[in-house]
């Protein structure tokens, strides 16, 4: 019996109900999402339209940026508007559509982090063969995979959720709709369903966070000592960019999902590091400890700037043209 009763939105509690503290984070979570959003599209454009950034290593991470960006999109804007109302309302649709965007988006950027990890290793162990290992097919086979796993991952959670009934209340404590405060609202038992989602969560994180960090990291570390020093200078450089990313992501993840069902004040903020803060963080990450990804930057701004000043002199030209032809 889905969500018949008599529960059509939910109110959401939000961070804090001090207008002062709402004003202040409206201003912190709006520049956030601005960093988020440019330092995003800007690797996203630099990857497509540079010839230089042409191996996999920045196919992959054109779509994390991209991943960000609409990961992104489904959690802040509406949290930043909340902040500005008085009374926060959701939907239930709309509650079911944040969820299985953030759950889609979240599940695939955790499988892209795997191919990503696997990336770094045949580069740093295998380099002669690294083109042919990962070749064209076999990185949109490993972006296929990524979509799936999410879609897969998504499409569980959200089955749970929809076949509950609410019945009142209908006040979740948080800034966004999420596994655990539904839960929580549901009218019936929800021990077992916990358990299935928190099984969920630790195979898709645990199984995933492994592979990512530990095997690839160790045996890169321990190729190294076959390498140049520049070489293992940029191996190391390359690894503790990809641990950095993968840490902020995955460890306030497991603390989220991976334990029983029930909610903690330091979710909100837990919540916010992995939704909020880790897409701003890794353009960030990537790009400032990657000298071909800034040059690459720099090479089309420059070029960008060139262009913009060649039509601004060829205007003026005209108009001056123009000007003396009246005269």
């Amino acid at each position: 019996m889905g969500h018949s009763n008599n529960v059509t939105e939910f109110v959401l509690l939000g961070f804090t109900q001090d207008p002062e503290g709402q004003r202040l984070l409206t201003v912190v979570f709006l520049l956030i999402y601005i960093v988020t959003m440019v330092g995003s599209l800007l690797i996203v454009m630099t990857v497509v339209v540079s010839p230089s950034l042409g191996s996999p290593m920045y196919f992959f991470l054109a779509y994390l940026s991209f991943i960000d960006a609409v990961y992104s999109t489904a959690i802040s804007p509406k949290m930043i508007v909340d902040l500005l109302c008085d009374k926060k309302t959701i939907s239930f649709s709309a509650c079911m559509g944040q969820l299985f965007i953030e759950y889609l988006f979240g599940g695939a950027e955790v499988f892209l982090l795997v191919a990503m990890a696997y990336d770094r290793y045949v580069a740093i162990c295998k380099p002669l063969h690294y083109l042919t290992i990962m070749n064209r097919q076999v990185c949109i086979l490993l972006l296929v995979v990524a979509w799936v796993g999410g879609f897969l991952h998504s499409v569980v959670q959200l089955l749970f959720v929809y076949s509950l009934p609410f019945c009142g209340p209908n006040v979740i404590d948080h800034f966004m709709c999420d596994m655990y405060p539904l839960l929580e609202l549901a009218c019936s038992d929800t021990y077992f369903i916990g358990l299935t989602v928190v099984a969920n969560g630790g195979v898709h994180v645990y199984g995933n966070f492994y592979p990512s960090n530990t095997i690839s990291c160790g045996v890169i570390l321990r190729s190294l000592k076959t390498h140049s020093q520049e070489g293992r200078h940029k191996a190391l450089s390359t690894c503790s960019s990809h641990i950095t990313v993968v840490a902020l992501f995955f460890v306030p993840c497991i603390f989220m999902y991976v334990r029983p069902v029930s909610n903690f004040p330091t979710d909100k903020f837990m919540t916010v590091v992995y939704t909020v803060i880790t897409p701003t963080l890794n353009p960030l990450i990537y790009t400032l400890r990657n000298s071909e990804m800034k040059n690459a930057m720099e090479k089309i701004w420059s070029r960008k700037l060139t262009t913009c000043r060649r039509i601004c002199i060829h205007t003026e030209n005209i108009g001056n043209s123009k000007a003396s032809n009246r005269q």
